[in-house]
């Protein structure tokens, strides 16, 4: 336990990787260090996810590893307005705090300008635990600006991607133009003298080559140094091939040696093959930008400011400075910007974007209201209790970001795939080589070179690599769309495999909120039977118990003080009232009280038949009557059921009811297979009993009081509205708390693997299919590097269909 607590997870993004086998690399390399008990690096997030021991281990001695690896850490940067410095002392004590905190690389205050300018991790601190820690010192600061965050990271690299891609495209367009024109098809096409001459070809080539090209000469050198290969590898290998025995030809020109007639040159094959690589570049940034969708719509919902009371003043201030204690007003029309309860004030609040129900919910004095949430029609006054990455908001963005960082198993195919594919490439290129030089074109150096370029370029493992972390990010982005939170990609993975789906029965399928419907007091005076069994049942949190509660009190009979009470879970309550001792419950506790209950026997399977619970009292050791309970059925539960057994599912319903009542509500649902009476410890024994029987089991419930069934599961699934609780007890969260939503995570989880099997098809298809057409010489360089680019953005467009996908 306690070297659990020492554990401590981080996320870093990564720049500087170019296909699958830097990540797997870099990976290796981080595993590698004493402490890091996990590393996960997303070659499709460009991010890596640490878990490490800081005892053994620091944050700088990972990032340490990644530069030594041969990529860089890419930091984000704060820049904060400072208020209450008196002297360059005060500078010197914020610098030296904010330098102090966890994931702060650099920190620099300017006194004069009294501002600071910090360079920091946002996986281990944020803007507000800045702000807090500033303020806790006695000074303030005010986000200047906004942080350079991930949005305009990607908008550089792109500006940058394009403005390389057009440099090179000007000067390959010549060579291209050259090349086509020796066709006999294309013989009509004027051509200038001057661009046949191998001076005029250099000139143009070299700059694409060594300026253009000097990503992959670097990315080589960093891979070769740390003894790996990568994408970079193959590029490099191929263009300089090419563009070195044009060299060589060219000086031969020059010297004499090749006659007047100046020799057939490959410059084209080298300056064209960079133009198309970078082309396919840029198509993949732009396409893996929009596999993030999701996660903008949801920080889209975020309000932007706050009107916090500060000293008796309204201020208008950034959602980011407000902190936990702060009196937020929220006016008509406005959203709520964090977490919190209503002081002050009534309103109606529309939470259809977390819970979607439709339906403006009710608000007044000490009621909750959650974060991005709509006011409508009342003013309120807001205590704020959770801000920044604790509210309901944050949390879901944090499970959505999670899941579509993380390795779904089959992924771990394609990374041992692309691990060892690039030196087994190069062997085959030089093995080519050998073949066309030596037997089947003897002397034919060109030849060749050629035909080994097309195999270094039609190889290269970058589809592979993209495959499957495109399909979980766009999968999951779209299902959070839809209300439904996959904590990981092999959850998502996992529920397309499930064979059966139980149940709870109270709060899963009901509503969870039973009301009062039957009571029955055979002898004694009803009013005082009543009012020892609701003073009993009020000390308990149980759903009937509260349903029994509001129904007495309803009759106008007051409550009386409770001087002993005990919970039996499964069975009941025990307590004592006024000195007189009270059982609420089952058969079962009865009878282990030898309470003779045999009066009640017809007339509770009565309203057992009708799907009521009925629950049994008893005074200082003699029956008293019974009062019954109904649940209603939630709208969505009977086309759920439907929908999971038209999908060959089979539903089974749990519940610590007795037979009767459950076999009632299970009729009502379509449910055939019924676990009834099941104890609250029994539950997760039920599910290993379902797996004994080889069945891939998902089990259903509130994510609380099922907890160990949940986690049990091969899959659990919480009902519930994205609360913390409910995050941390299931695999997977239904936020909208309705039925409906298995079917869907079950529908979204079986097009998301079929598009990663797509993916996988084709990529290894295009591979194993491409690399002997090219050894065969069908293939030419140019050709097989636009095939290779259009490799990669047909995987991530396919990926992206899972955007458009209706449930």
């Amino acid at each position: 336990m306690e070297q659990q607590q020492q554990q401590q997870q981080s996320t870093m993004q990564i720049s500087g990787m170019t296909c699958a086998a830097c990540a797997n690399r870099i990976e290796k390399g981080l595993k590698r260090l004493d402490g890091v008990t996990g590393a996960n690096v997303n070659f499709a997030l460009e991010r890596a996810s640490v878990t490490y021991d800081p005892d053994k281990v620091s944050l700088h001695s990972l990032e340490q590893k990644i530069q030594a690896l041969g990529y860089d850490t890419v930091k984000e940067t704060a820049d904060f307005t400072l208020t209450g410095m008196t002297c360059a002392a005060c500078a010197a004590k914020i610098e030296k705090v904010l330098g102090k905190l966890p994931g702060v690389s650099s920190a620099v205050v300017n006194f004069a300008l009294e501002t600071a300018h910090v360079e920091y991790d946002s996986g281990e601190v944020t803007v507000e635990d800045m702000i807090a820690r500033v303020r806790k010192i006695g000074y303030d600061a005010h986000l200047k600006q906004e942080q350079a965050a991930e949005g305009d990271r990607r908008h550089k690299e792109i500006a940058s991607q394009k403005s390389r891609l057009w440099i090179s495209a000007v000067l390959s367009l010549p060579l291209l133009w050259a090349m086509v024109s020796h066709f006999t098809f294309t013989s009509w096409i004027y051509l200038p003298a001057f661009l046949m001459n191998p001076w005029v070809q250099l000139v143009l080539a070299a700059p694409v080559q060594f300026i253009i090209g000097r990503q992959f000469y670097v990315g080589a050198y960093k891979a070769l140094r740390n003894k790996s290969a990568n994408m970079d590898v193959l590029v490099a290998l191929g263009t300089s091939a090419a563009f070195f025995y044009s060299l060589y030809l060219t000086l031969q020109w020059a010297a004499g040696a090749s006659g007047h007639h100046a020799p057939e040159m490959y410059y084209e094959t080298s300056a064209v093959l960079i133009t198309l690589i970078l082309l396919g570049k840029l198509f993949e940034v732009l396409a893996k930008g929009r596999t993030s969708e999701a996660i903008k719509k949801l920080m889209g919902l975020q309000a932007k400011t706050a009107l916090v009371v500060r000293e008796g003043q309204e201020l208008a201030i950034p959602l980011e400075e407000v902190l936990a204690g702060d009196i937020v007003i929220v006016k008509p029309g406005e959203k709520i910007p964090v977490d919190g309860e209503v002081l002050e004030g009534s309103s109606s609040v529309d939470e259809s974007m977390l819970t979607g129900e439709s339906l403006p919910v009710e608000k007044k004095a000490g009621d909750a209201v959650i974060g991005a949430t709509v006011n409508n029609n009342g003013s309120l006054k807001v205590k704020a209790t959770k801000v920044g990455k604790e509210t309901a908001l944050a949390q879901i963005i944090k499970v959505v970001e999670d899941a579509q960082g993380s390795k779904a198993p089959i992924q771990r195919v394609a990374d041992r795939i692309s691990g060892i594919f690039v030196p087994i490439v190069v062997g085959i290129a030089l093995i080519v080589f050998l073949i066309w030089y030596f037997a089947i074109a003897p002397g034919d150096f060109a030849g060749a070179l050629e035909k080994a370029i097309a195999v270094l370029v039609i190889a290269c493992p970058c589809a592979l690599g993209l495959a499957t972390p495109t399909s979980i990010m766009a999968g999951s982005g779209r299902a959070a769309e839809f209300g439904i939170l996959f904590k990981g990609g092999e959850h998502l993975e996992s529920m397309h495999k499930i064979e059966t789906v139980v149940l709870d029965k109270t709060g899963t399928v009901t509503k969870g909120k039973p009301s009062l419907t039957d009571i029955w007091v055979p002898e004694l005076d009803e009013a005082e039977v009543l009012a020892l069994a609701a003073s009993a049942e009020k000390q308990s949190e149980h759903p009937l118990a509260e349903a029994i509660v509001e129904g007495i009190r309803a009759k106008g009979i007051a409550l009386r003080p409770v001087e002993r009470f005990e919970a039996v879970p499964g069975y009941g309550i025990r307590a004592v009232v006024g000195s007189k001792e009270v059982l609420v419950g089952t058969r079962k506790l009865l009878a282990e009280a030898s309470v003779d209950y045999s009066a009640a026997g017809r007339r509770m399977e009565q309203l057992e038949a009708e799907g009521k619970t009925a629950m049994l009292i008893a005074v200082d050791g003699r029956f008293a009557g019974l009062a019954a309970v109904a649940d209603t059925i939630k709208e969505s539960s009977r086309e759920a059921v439907s929908r999971l057994q038209q999908m060959g599912i089979e539903v089974v319903m749990m519940t610590g009811d007795n037979e009767r009542t459950a076999q009632a509500i299970a009729k009502q649902v379509g449910i055939t297979r019924v676990l009834a009476e099941v104890l609250p410890e029994g539950k997760a024994a039920e599910v290993k009993k379902l797996q004994a029987e080889g069945r891939r089991v998902a089990m259903v419930g509130d994510g609380i009081n099922d907890a160990p069934a949940l986690a049990t599961a091969d899959v659990g699934l919480a009902i519930g509205t994205g609360t913390d609780i409910a995050m941390e007890a299931a695999d997977i969260t239904l936020m909208r708390g309705e039925l409906t939503g298995i079917p869907d995570a079950m529908l979204m989880s079986r097009k998301t693997m079929a598009n990663i099997k797509q993916n996988l098809f084709w990529a290894l298809a295009y591979n194993s299919l491409g690399i002997p057409i090219a050894a065969i010489g069908l293939l030419a360089p140019w050709v097989a590097g636009a095939a290779m680019a259009l490799s990669s953005v047909s995987v991530v467009l396919n990926a992206l269909r899972l955007q458009r996908v209706k449930l």
